[in-house]
């Protein structure tokens, strides 16, 4: 098990507002930030703000607290890998409307994105993640509690296998800002175990 301090992130668009401690960060998201790539409509967003760290161990596990005051339509903060403009993944809530956001993942392999998820209360405010590698796989979770931790997906990375930069976002692609903070963050031994 292993604490992160401030000098191993690195950020990919730094927004104008975000506090960082080695226990707590804060993010104020920016209108019209998004990470999204062609699928269904074409539509190409790639401005979020990203702070992530570098590492080549091809076993590990990355969890983190957040929690968020989201308030309009897609608002969203989470755990992100994020390879490059068209090679990445995350999985975060979007606030939707007063009465559920979407729990969900998104995959972005060679310049297509994904979305899978599962609707939930919008009057949760919380949620852990869990990101977990194995050499070119990847696995999220989340959880209520820090302790149960349920899967979200398992998937594969094409660009995937050496060097990645991994860590966490926040942004709100429509008109609307609002504070994420996240805490709790660990790095562990691969908690995704190998199937027998």
């Amino acid at each position: 098990m292993q604490g992160i301090t401030t000098k191993q992130w690195e950020w990919t668009r730094e927004p104008k507002e975000s506090y960082i401690t080695d226990e707590r960060i804060k993010i104020i998201t920016e209108p019209g930030t998004d990470l999204w790539q062609r699928t269904y409509y074409g539509f190409q967003n790639d401005n979020a703000p990203v702070l992530q760290m570098k590492t080549s161990e091809k076993y590990f596990s990355f969890v983190v607290k957040t929690e968020f005051a989201s308030k309009h339509r897609f608002d969203q903060c989470g755990v992100v890998m994020y390879l490059d403009s068209e090679n990445w993944l995350k999985a975060s809530i979007e606030y939707e409307n007063e009465e559920f956001q979407r729990l969900g993942s998104v995959v972005t392999n060679h310049g297509y994105s994904d979305w899978a998820t599962t609707d939930i209360s919008a009057k949760r405010k919380q949620m852990w993640y869990r990101f977990s590698r194995r050499e070119s796989d990847y696995r999220m979770e989340c959880s209520e509690d820090g302790v149960d931790f349920k899967q979200m997906r398992i998937c594969h990375m094409w660009e995937g296998a050496e060097e990645i930069s991994f860590g966490i976002y926040a942004c709100s692609p429509e008109d609307s800002s609002f504070e994420a903070v996240f805490t709790n963050m660990e790095l562990l031994e691969c908690q995704w175990k190998a199937h027998q």
